[in-house]
């Protein structure tokens, strides 16, 4: 909206100002406020119009779109910002609730060990402290489903910044895809393009289009005006008093500039030196930011991989070896707890590196506006 009304206002800038109606009675006696007694008192109406120093105007047009152009890219900023945000947002609302249903499968698991504890503690296979370990354990996966339903409140009440009541409706099952991304060289190449860096560019043709305005001040402005000079009463020989017209012609003396001209062509130009500035920086800002998230995203790709091919293989049969041991005797009850909660840390964190990847993948995608 600030854009579409910098648009008009652009339109209006590139017009001259409304002309002037002049309008006054002059030279009339105060005597006898007789309008007819002195041949110099006159009505007079008179039109002027001013004109603006050299091509300010046309230059004050293009300032004001360089302008709404810098709004519109940076609406286009906040869109993709707010992309970003809810891909986020819903990774780790996702995390939340795929972690509970994880633990929620390995409470299924301790509420076995505690049956079984019991009823080897009934024959006297184990200790009361095997049976106490494996209902402390349970308690605790108890606790640690509450914390991730307080996260998970949290998360969708994120959400409804940008989702309102969909926010609070169940999630889909099926792991959340994103886009592929393009390589990190792409993307850096890329952000010249991006929405951020396109409105400070514009900014930069504003400011100099405010260099060009200083210097037209340089140039005189000037106004022209015509009037109409009625005039009243009859002359000497009887006849009627002649009207009058008359036409002018104002200039501006742009002679003096050290503390005016001078002075406002250098703080335009300062301008122009600071919005450069700020571009290059928020540049290098984004290309630091396309670095750090893309060896991020490389290392939890390796991570994931490990994972997939290795840790959660090997959790998953360490768990299995050591329930056959206890069953069998051969190991005690804190080496198969010890195996479970290493089991369920290690899906654990298979699923937060998966959705820390695509958090930063999320991210990339954000960067890589300028190419999507």
């Amino acid at each position: 909206l600030r854009g579409d009304a910098l648009g008009e206002s652009a339109i209006a800038d590139a017009e001259l100002p409304d002309p002037q109606l002049n309008l006054g009675l002059l030279n009339l006696p105060t005597d006898d406020f007789d309008i007819n007694s002195e041949p110099n008192t006159q009505l007079r109406f008179g039109v002027s119009q001013s004109f603006p120093r050299g091509k300010t105007l046309t230059f004050k047009e293009k300032q004001t779109k360089w302008a709404g152009n810098a709004e519109y890219q940076l609406s286009s900023d906040e869109v993709a910002k707010s992309i970003r945000s809810v891909r986020e947002h819903y990774l780790n609302l996702y995390y939340q609730i795929s972690a509970q249903e994880i633990i929620d499968e390995s409470r299924e698991y301790f509420a076995q060990l505690v049956d079984i504890a019991e009823s080897y503690y009934k024959v006297g296979r184990v200790n009361q402290q095997d049976l106490l370990r494996a209902q402390l354990e349970l308690s605790r996966l108890d606790d640690r489903v509450i914390e991730l339903k307080t996260k998970e409140d949290l998360a969708r009440a994120e959400l409804s910044k940008w989702l309102d009541e969909k926010a609070f409706e169940p999630i889909d099952k099926e792991y959340p895809t994103l886009p592929a991304l393009i390589s990190q060289q792409e993307i850096i190449n890329s952000l010249v393009n991006h929405p951020s860096i396109q409105a400070e560019d514009s900014m930069v043709s504003f400011f100099d289009e405010g260099v060009a305005i200083a210097r037209e001040q340089y140039k005189p402005g000037w106004s022209v005006g015509v009037e109409y000079r009625k005039r009243f009463g009859d002359n000497n020989d009887g006849s009627d008093r002649e009207d009058q017209t008359a036409a002018m012609v104002k200039f501006d003396l742009p002679i003096f500039t050290d503390q005016r001209q001078d002075r406002r062509l250098a703080a335009s130009q300062h301008q122009v030196s600071a919005a450069k500035y700020v571009r290059s920086d928020k540049l290098q800002s984004l290309r630091q930011a396309v670095l750090r998230d893309y060896a991020n995203w490389t290392r939890l790709s390796e991570r994931t991989a490990l994972y997939e091919a290795r840790l959660v293989p090997e959790a998953n049969a360490n768990a299995l070896a050591s329930l056959t041991a206890y069953q069998s005797g051969v190991t005690e009850f804190t080496t198969l707890a010890r195996a479970r909660i290493t089991q369920l840390n290690v899906r654990l964190d298979d699923l937060r590196a998966k959705t820390q990847r695509s958090s930063a993948h999320a991210r990339l995608l954000y960067l890589a506006e300028g190419v999507l």
